[in-house]
């Protein structure tokens, strides 16, 4: 009997089904590039760099497995995917889920939910995103203006009460749990005007428990700028918790040549341990709203509406891009359009304000206080651009950076550019497992060729897709490959927690 019962259960052990292998992960092998790790150390030529599935499996391996895809690297230089840390490309995702001005310029990563707006509730915008993936990662902030509204009920012009501060404190508590990544404010712009700093303290205080961070679109960004980034570095100290100020930047008449006042009074904070870093984009000229040239307020008052077009550097520097009452207008400075209805420019100012408003872009800063922000090593490049946007940066702010910036102008090297869009943004959303060209990092990739990268949109054709950017890859996943999308839509979406590693308050 014994014997019979171990030929049975051999017998069962050998007709027993075997689980399927699981498919071999596909590899691909870019093969002889120059790396550019993202660190900021110098460039190194390797004889591959491996990927895996959608890691780095390796940077210069001794052998490319059988069955590899071979990409040629040869004469290319291969850097990690450019991780943009103020984007708008929110809406523009929905026409565009290939999101081709953005992989095309090099973009993998988009941080959104800027200037104090945002999608809202986070966790139903963020399962959207799962469930409809995109061409890029995606993560987001949660907009004070946003929330606020909904606390307030659209009643913005005013302080908000303790209640109101309150209800907004839960709110933004959901949405850091929910995966946002801090506050973001736009304090410039009418929804957020009358918000008090112990407001925007309150709010901020409550993304601290999940390591969140407070990015802001300061008060003023022209006359009170100074003012306006001491606000910033007085509500990162109280509500305990770093600070960013997007798109930093000398924005009018009164302030040109003072980058350097500015860099001493953040490097001061630095040196008192303060935890503060800006963006910057590479343009000499801002887009917004064209109630924010006023900062009064008083939009139909003919000599605060005089005092602002000076302030801004003339009619001239002012160009109307968005127009729905005046389509006419759109791509004409206010200077033009006067001369066009034989008015002055103060005139078309309020005629526009009037008839519901326009976007502009305001042609007020210069190119040496750019150049000073990024020199210095916690200043990021970030577009404050998005799918879409009418204005150049939109399209070509990192081409532009690698082009004119690198190579024409000499202000930056090209590793300390490549670390200024990869491993600095990456430090200060604390993704670690992104920006690096080294093995275990997810494989966001863009490969490109240094001698002729370079941005094509201009503010007249603010559209036109950059060039130089060879092939980008999103979590080991092609999205561009010689001049056009692969309709591929390897993005997903980054919740606080996947940063962090967890899911509850410290």
């Amino acid at each position: 009997m014994r014997s019979l019962a171990v030929l049975l259960l051999l017998s069962a052990c050998a007709t027993a089904p075997v689980p399927p292998a699981a498919p071999a992960e596909p590899v691909i092998a870019i093969v002889g590039p120059v790396v550019i790790d993202g660190s900021g150390a110098p460039a190194f030529v390797t004889t591959a760099v491996l990927i895996r599935g959608d890691r780095i499996d390796a940077v210069g391996p001794r052998s490319i497995p059988a069955g590899a895809t071979i990409v040629d690297g040869h004469g290319l230089t291969l850097a990690p995917g450019f991780i943009d840390m103020h984007n708008h490309s929110g809406r523009g995702l929905e026409r565009d889920p290939s999101a081709t001005s953005q992989v095309s310029q090099g973009i993998t990563t988009l941080a959104l939910g800027q200037d104090g707006g945002s999608e809202l509730p986070i966790a139903d915008y963020l399962g959207k995103l799962e469930a409809a993936p995109v061409a890029v990662n995606v993560l987001t902030f949660v907009g004070q203006a946003t929330v606020r509204d909904l606390a307030m009920k659209g009643d913005l012009g005013r302080a908000a009460t303790p209640g109101e501060i309150a209800a907004m404190v839960g709110t933004v508590d959901q949405a850091m749990r929910d995966g946002a990544f801090g506050l973001s404010t736009g304090l410039e712009y009418e929804a957020a005007k009358e918000s008090s700093t112990e407001e925007i303290i309150a709010l901020a205080r409550a993304t601290a428990p999940y390591g969140g961070i407070y990015i802001s679109h300061v008060r003023d960004e022209a006359q009170r700028t100074f003012p306006s980034f001491e606000e910033a570095l007085r509500i990162g100290r109280e509500a305990k918790v770093p600070v960013q100020i997007s798109h930093i930047k000398m924005g009018s008449k009164s302030v040109w040549g003072r980058a350097g006042d500015a860099v001493r009074l953040i490097e001061n904070a630095r040196a008192a341990g303060q935890d503060v870093t800006a963006d910057a984009y590479p343009y000499d000229a801002w887009h917004a709203t064209i109630r924010v040239l006023v900062p009064s307020g008083r939009h139909d008052d003919p000599k605060d509406v005089a005092e602002a077009i000076d302030e801004n550097g003339g009619a001239d520097r002012i160009t109307i891009v968005n127009c729905s009452a005046h389509p006419g207008y759109e791509f004409k400075t206010l200077e033009q359009i006067a001369a066009e209805q034989h008015t002055t420019p103060v005139d078309v100012y309020m005629q526009v304000v009037r008839d519901g408003g326009a976007t502009v872009i305001g042609q007020s800063m210069k190119e040496e206080d750019i150049r000073v922000f990024y020199s210095q090593p916690w200043v990021m490049v970030g577009s404050d651009g998005g799918i879409g946007l009418r204005h150049p940066r939109g399209a070509g702010t990192y081409p532009r950076i690698l082009g004119r910036y690198v190579r024409e102008l000499h202000w930056l090297p090209l590793e300390e550019a490549i670390r200024k869009m990869t491993s600095l943004p990456a430090a200060r959303l604390r993704l670690t497992d992104r920006g690096l060209v080294k093995a275990g990092m997810k494989a966001d990739l863009v490969l490109f060729d240094p001698s002729r990268v370079i941005d094509q949109s201009t503010f007249q054709d603010p559209q036109r897709l950059a060039q130089g950017i060879e092939r980008v890859f999103v979590n080991g996943v092609e999205v561009w490959r010689d001049g056009a999308v692969t309709a591929a839509k390897p993005g997903r979406p980054i919740r606080i927690q996947d940063a962090r590693g967890r899911s509850e308050p410290r």
